[in-house]
């Protein structure tokens, strides 16, 4: 008996020391909870405050060595570190928070802290921002969490919007909407999908369908006024991509009322002045593109003047475009130029889309070699940010990939992924080879094309220089009988004249000597002159012959047409036999081109063609006084195309300059050895 209650003893004692622990345990638990709420707690703490919480709850979780409650306990401080803009303690955080989730397998805080680093990347790193949202999606659609696998779609869906590529974005967008859609209307839910609606509207209207784009734009702005609370901000947000896709799509009426409902906001100058600087602009730009000049560059200036006062650098950019444009179209071009220097200036720091328009206005605003070096650098810099951008999507379908690939290593076996292998080598090759095979055979078609197109050309060339062979000798033949006519008719009786004349000299008065002394001298004087015409007219060959003759010829046929006056320059050191005939016939094809141009749609009556050499280029100006245009809003049309194809084919630069009432003036310069 003894022996037994010693027993019972035991196990009493035992189970008291284990409910004490289990006890105290849960205490310090519940303990840690009450921290971790403290910590996230901004209303009622501090910021140390609330660190110092989190502080206590990690030490105690690592006395516990509960790796949930020590990892929800790290994933709160990290979040205070980000709050504090501490960002690089906070990535630091997120990713020892991240392996220690991989260890537990904790996919819920995996996903969280995936789509926390990838919100970190959003604006420093395009391709890892992607990266991380990517993780997070594949988890939460693993849980079936169509909530938080919509949000990170959202994610995906701008970043890329941003890196254009649209048709992505919006495959992404309403698979994010679809998922939202089998949930139920909370205020959560209704807030992402009018942030994935407004996204829809910005892709469609990048795209320029824009029904579309307003379509999706009032379904967002229908949701955020569903939305509890102050939601001015984003409904504002939402009205001017609205007013900015109306704009866009040339309904400047429409938008105008928009830009005016959010400027009506009289807080919103103070509030948000960032906000109302853009819209400002906006706003001002759409009067300009509807002719309602009345009230600028005030707000222009205006909206320039709020960014300088807040450090809104970058928003500046577009404002100082605007202003460049707009004193352009009045011809102010010291304005202009200064005001798109400082937009360059401003966007350089960027090296983006900014700096590309940037670019293309300077080419549009400043003349001759300047304006062709900044349009030379708008050309550089697009096919850069093409192939950044290219580069940046095919970033992200490897990522893509590269997930899918470590997905299928743990389901496939080894024979069916070798099986897969070679399939996928002997696909590769087969589709290389035929690529190879197909693309020889257009380019041997496209080479035979051209050798065609140019021998046809020579022919071209070489029946105008045989013309234009048949009518110098037609003048020659012409100057031959002229000159007969001089030498055997009008000379010959002249000649006569004089004999008749030396033999009255018998007279020998010395008055009638000296008169006669002087018809006979007047004779010859004439007889000299005679002669001198008829040799200079029997000489063989024409001043300045050849190409530029062609050239005369053209014009004052074409002058007689259209009742035009023409005048042609060029300089004698051009010598047009080193000249290809390829160059000759496209620049003769461009000037009869010009010239119809002028006389149907310029309403010119006069036009100047000038031909120059700078170092190894020889350059075509032509320059009428016609009504000109608007290039800015007018599409190319068959005429322009065709010069444009022309000037590419001789591996040529062109400027097209007009302004209406201004008249215009094509400009082409081209190696002279191409």
């Amino acid at each position: 008996m003894t022996t037994y209650y010693k027993i019972l003893i035991c196990l009493a004692i035992c189970f008291s020391l284990f409910n004490v622990k289990t006890f105290a345990q849960t205490k310090d638990v519940d303990s840690i909870e009450r921290l971790l709420q403290k910590s996230s707690n901004s209303k009622d703490y501090d910021y140390n405050s609330r660190f110092l919480f989190a502080k206590q709850a990690e030490q105690l979780s690592n006395k516990l060595n509960i790796d949930s409650l020590k990892l929800k306990s790290n994933i709160e401080k990290a979040n205070l570190y980000k709050e504090k803009g501490a960002f690089q303690l906070f990535l630091n955080a997120n990713n020892d928070n991240i392996k220690q989730a991989e260890r537990a397998g904790d996919s819920v805080s995996m996903a969280l802290l995936y789509h926390d680093t990838a919100n970190y990347y959003f604006r420093r790193s395009t391709d890892s921002a992607y990266n991380y949202f990517y993780k997070a999606e594949k988890i939460y659609r693993a849980l079936k969490d169509n909530y938080n696998t919509a949000s990170t779609l959202l994610g995906i869906a701008i970043i890329q919007k941003n890196e254009k590529d649209f048709i992505g974005s919006e495959v992404t967008s309403v698979e994010g909407i679809t998922l939202l859609d089998s949930l139920p209307d909370t205020q959560n839910i209704i807030r992402k999908k009018a942030f994935l609606f407004n996204n829809l509207g910005i892709v469609f209207d990048e795209l320029q369908q824009y029904d579309d784009a307003i379509d999706y734009h009032n379904k967002s702005l229908q949701l955020k006024r569903r939305l509890n609370g102050d939601n001015s901000h984003t409904i504002s947000n939402s009205l001017n991509n609205l007013a900015l896709t109306y704009k866009n799509s040339g309904a400047y009426n429409i938008a105008l009322e928009y830009y005016e409902d959010i400027l009506s906001d009289t807080t919103l100058k103070s509030q948000r002045p960032q906000i109302y600087a853009l819209v400002l602009d906006n706003y001002a730009h759409t009067l300009y593109l509807n002719e309602e000049e009345e009230q600028l560059p005030q707000l222009y200036l205006e909206a320039l003047k709020i960014c300088d006062s807040i450090g809104a650098t970058y928003n500046s950019i577009i404002i100082n475009q605007h202003l460049a444009e707009f004193y352009n179209g009045r011809d102010q071009k010291d304005s202009a130029k200064y005001y798109a220097h400082k937009a360059k200036d401003i966007s350089e720091q960027y090296h983006n889309d900014d700096l590309l328009k940037s670019l293309l206005l300077l080419s549009e605003i400043e003349v001759d070699s300047v304006a062709v070096n900044y349009y030379k650098d708008y050309i550089r810099l697009s096919d850069s940010l093409h192939k950044s951008e290219r580069s940046v999507r095919n970033k992200f379908a490897r990522i893509r990939y590269e997930t899918k690939e470590i997905e299928l290593k743990n389901e496939k076996i080894t024979k069916e992924r070798l099986l897969f292998m070679l399939i996928s080598v002997v696909l590769l090759i087969t589709s290389f080879l035929i690529i190879v095979i197909v693309s020889q055979r257009n380019k041997n078609k496209a080479l035979e094309f051209k050798q065609r197109q140019q021998k046809a050309n020579e022919e071209i060339y070489n029946l105008m220089l045989s013309q234009q062979d048949k009518i110098e000798e037609a003048r020659t033949l012409e100057k031959r009988r002229i000159s007969e006519e001089l030498h055997d008719g009008v000379l010959g009786r002249l000649f006569g004249t004089r004999l008749s004349l030396d033999s009255l000299n018998a007279s020998k008065t010395d008055e009638a000597i000296e008169t006669r002394s002087n018809y006979i001298e007047e004779l010859k004087t004439i007889e000299l002159e005679i002669r001198k015409v008829s040799h200079d007219l029997n000489m063989d060959f024409v001043s300045h012959s050849g190409y530029i003759d062609i050239i005369k010829a053209l014009l004052e046929k074409q002058s007689l047409a259209y009742n035009l006056e023409c005048a042609l320059k060029y300089e004698d050191n051009i010598n047009w036999d080193d000249i290809s005939n390829r160059i000759k016939i496209h620049f003769y094809r461009i000037i009869q081109e010009a010239l119809q141009n002028s006389y149907k749609h310029s309403k010119a009556n006069r036009v100047n063609i000038d031909f120059y050499r700078t170092d190894n280029d020889i350059c075509l100006d032509i320059t009428d006084n016609g009504i000109g245009f608007d290039i800015s809003k007018s599409r190319k049309g068959i005429g322009l195309k065709n010069m444009s194809s022309r000037v590419h084919e001789i591996h040529g630069v062109l400027v097209l300059k007009s302004d209406k009432n201004g008249g215009t003036k094509i400009s082409i310069k081209t190696p002279i050895f191409n």
